[in-house]
């Protein structure tokens, strides 16, 4: 048993605080790094952050990430405390990480592994691991580390004492570890090889049968796993569809890579090239081979130590989940990555730092411990600051997807995904040559057809757009995005019944589908459907209470039910959300200037204008209110811009004056008239102003003035 005096633990708890404060310098760059793949996914979207939200995420394992339901629960209460802001969640990654390699310290040191403290900061610093801790995704891997960490530690213990509480709670930590990620599954294996390690034997009843019930919990779950993966993941098809003899190649090459990258740290790449597997080519046998080979050869030597054995044993079973014989949905783009040997990773760092801690005994006893900490020093110093660099490379998407493509630029994924950044950035050229380029690589890539489509139809080129979009559902019926922007499309060239049924069919596939709702409740409010567009509206801002858009639609279907006072407030709700919005101060400035706050309704077309310059509506309603407070220059210069954006805005306004006069309403009639005029006198159309000025006289003699059109202010 693990003694210490007052002395040792004081300098173990030095140790400890100083091993954490390098964990979180290393990791520095990322402290501020952006969402990356998945993390907008995982970090509890706003339609998720009730009380509701989290049985939700209990209780539905359908939410296109893995069911990991204790991970989620992180998630949901750190979005609690910060919300969207990446810094806290980075750092609790950070702080999870730094208590794994205490952990490791701690088990190491109770099985009397010597160089205890070395591996502790092996597995802190060594950059293989910032994938796991700087991808805030990646919090599956630490949350389950400290849990599977925890209950080895426990078990340990109970191994010794046998006593039932030290049993229950490392049963307990084993259960929440696996609801964090299922991987910890090799816990009772590991611990074998641990209690093989130690006495050179495995009793039945002393070290199998209590393991037995974690056995039994770890398959259960592992099953559970590989269901969700191919259910709802889409880990099925022909990406997997890999024989045993194939996977096992697959299963060799890995167990290599995975060595070779902790033994030397160089060109780690987010998203590794994808092996091309093929069991008719003898070479690729080689690996699995020599690990055989490996395997047979340490059996051999167990007689003289079991080290050798016992660390091959732990690092291949720790790693077997991520071994290519399971379905994966992450194997369609990478059969490895970094954050798949998150724990594995620590037999071979325990096997180093013995070494070290060995080799600098053979020196004479007084230099002993100094040679080892000048070793252990530099090689931590030298991991610390490939970490600070590799970290760096996690601080935003663009960074990172253009470090991945300089070393893999064969990876359609990150094609694909740099190419949806530089889109939202406005580089559109960019973007569809990185589309492009995606499909280049891998033609059944659906999102790339998809987002093809959506900058084809940001062009105007809808004919094309459609195409692709019935290329990304041929690849992906369940493609609730693209349904919704066939709605869109439909909308758009008129057919209104059709985008209806589209934009039902991305609902039926995604329910919280925010933005469907929102286009479905504004087009049914077109159709006149008043109360299923408000339910719909409704719906997308319970989905995404953040979404300005929606707050709007439903003050524009306010306003258009004369309800004024609620659509003055969801203007104000809009704005809120998202203070630049030009339509809703827009919105809001008509609805001021109908209750006679001219001064607040100038200040926010002002605003709206000053937000969106193109916005002509905004420009038309602030020159009037101008125009009527006497202040000719300035409504002129605003008039004459509404002009220039909208030519036809003239010829609306005269056919309003039209029809108001037909129904009798002479007197609304000429004020429309009356900023039509303003409008033409803006713009400089002689012929319009002297049709106008006609439609003036008319109305005044009582009769109703003729259409604006072509010709018909002709003399």
């Amino acid at each position: 048993m693990e003694r210490k005096g007052p002395s040792s633990g004081k300098r173990d708890w030095l140790l400890g605080l100083l091993l954490l404060a390098a964990t979180f310098l290393a990791y520095r760059p990322a402290w501020t790094g952006q969402p990356l793949w998945d993390d907008d996914a995982y970090m509890a979207p706003p339609e998720l952050r009730s009380i509701s939200g989290l049985g939700h995420l209990w209780a539905h394992p359908s939410r296109k990430v893995q069911y990991y339901p204790l991970v989620h629960t992180a998630f949901w209460l750190q979005s609690q405390l910060w919300a969207d802001a990446t810094v806290g969640y980075h750092l609790v990654n950070i702080l999870l990480h730094g208590l794994c390699a205490l952990l490791v310290v701690r088990i190491l040191r109770r099985l009397s592994i010597p160089g205890a403290w070395l591996a502790g900061g092996f597995f802190a610093l060594h950059p293989v691991m910032v994938e796991s801790v700087a991808w805030i995704t990646e919090l599956k891997n630490t949350l389950s580390g400290v849990l599977f960490l925890g209950a080895a530690l426990v078990y340990v213990k109970f191994d010794r004492d046998r006593e039932r509480k030290h049993y229950a709670f490392a049963l307990v930590l084993f259960v929440l570890a696996l609801l964090a990620k299922t991987s910890i599954v090799p816990l009772p294996a590991a611990l074998l090889v641990v209690f093989w390690w130690m006495r050179g034997r495995i009793g039945w009843r002393r070290d199998v049968v209590p393991l037995l019930p974690f056995v039994a919990i770890g398959v259960a779950a592992g099953v559970a796993t590989t269901w969700v993966e191919r259910t709802f993941m889409g880990a099925a098809g022909a990406d997997f569809g890999l024989g045993f003899a194939e996977r096992c190649l697959i299963a060799g090459r890995a167990f290599w890579f995975y060595l070779y990258k902790l033994l030397w740290p160089a060109n780690l790449v987010f998203i590794y090239p994808r092996w091309h597997v093929d069991a008719r080519v003898p070479w690729q046998y080689l690996p699995a081979v020599a690990f055989l080979i490996t395997l047979l050869l340490f059996w051999r030597l167990r007689n003289r130590s079991r080290t050798p054995l016992s660390v091959l044993l732990y690092f291949a079973g720790m790693l077997l989940p991520a071994l290519g014989f399971v379905s994966l949905y992450f194997s369609r783009y990478s059969f490895v990555a970094d954050h798949f040997q998150y724990l594995a990773a620590i037999g071979p760092m325990a096997l180093a730092a013995a070494l070290v801690e060995k080799g600098a005994g053979v020196l004479r006893e007084g230099t002993r411990g100094w040679a080892a900490r000048v070793v252990g020093g530099a090689l931590v110093s030298v991991l610390l600051v490939l970490t600070w660099r590799q970290a760096g490379r996690y601080a935003d998407v663009e960074t990172l997807y253009r470090a991945t493509l300089a070393s893999n630029d064969e990876c359609a994924l990150a094609h694909n995904n740099l190419g949806l950044l530089l889109m939202n950035k406005g580089r559109d050229d960019e973007a569809m040559s990185h589309y492009q380029r995606a499909l280049g690589i891998d033609p059944r890539f659906g999102d790339a057809h998809y987002n093809i489509g959506l900058l084809l139809a940001k062009s105007g080129r809808d004919d094309e757009a459609l195409a692709h979009y019935l290329k990304a559902l041929n690849l992906d019926a369940d493609h609730a995005k693209t349904y919704n922007n066939l709605g869109a499309l439909a909308e758009k060239k008129g057919r209104p019944e059709e985008a209806v049924l589209h934009y039902q069919k991305a609902l039926q596939i995604d329910p919280n589908q925010a933005q469907a709702h929102n286009n479905l409740g504004v087009l049914l409010a077109r159709m006149g459907q008043a109360d299923e567009a408000e339910a719909h509206l409704l719906k997308a801002l319970q989905v995404n209470p953040g979404y300005a858009d929606a707050e709007f639609n439903l003050g524009m279907l306010a306003a258009g039910m004369r309800r004024e006072s609620d659509a003055i407030t969801h203007y104000q709700k809009a704005l809120h959300l998202n203070p630049r919005h030009a339509k809703s101060h827009n919105g809001l400035g008509i609805l001021l200037a109908r209750s006679g706050r001219i001064d607040e309704a100038v200040a926010h077309f002002r605003k709206a204008v000053g937000i969106d310059p193109t916005y002509g509506d905004a420009h038309h309603n602030l020159g009037f209110l101008l125009a009527d407070a006497g202040r000719g220059d300035e409504a002129i210069s605003h008039l004459r811009k509404a002009a220039e954006i909208n030519p036809d805005a003239i010829g609306k306004l005269s056919d309003r004056a039209h029809a108001l006069a037909e129904q009798g309403q002479l007197a609304e009639a000429g004020s429309v008239l009356q900023r039509a005029l303003l409008l033409a006198r803006a713009s400089g159309d002689e012929v319009r102003i002297l049709a106008i000025t006609q439609a003036l006289d008319q109305l005044g003699r009582k009769s109703v003035p003729p259409r604006d059109g072509p010709g018909a202010a002709a003399p």
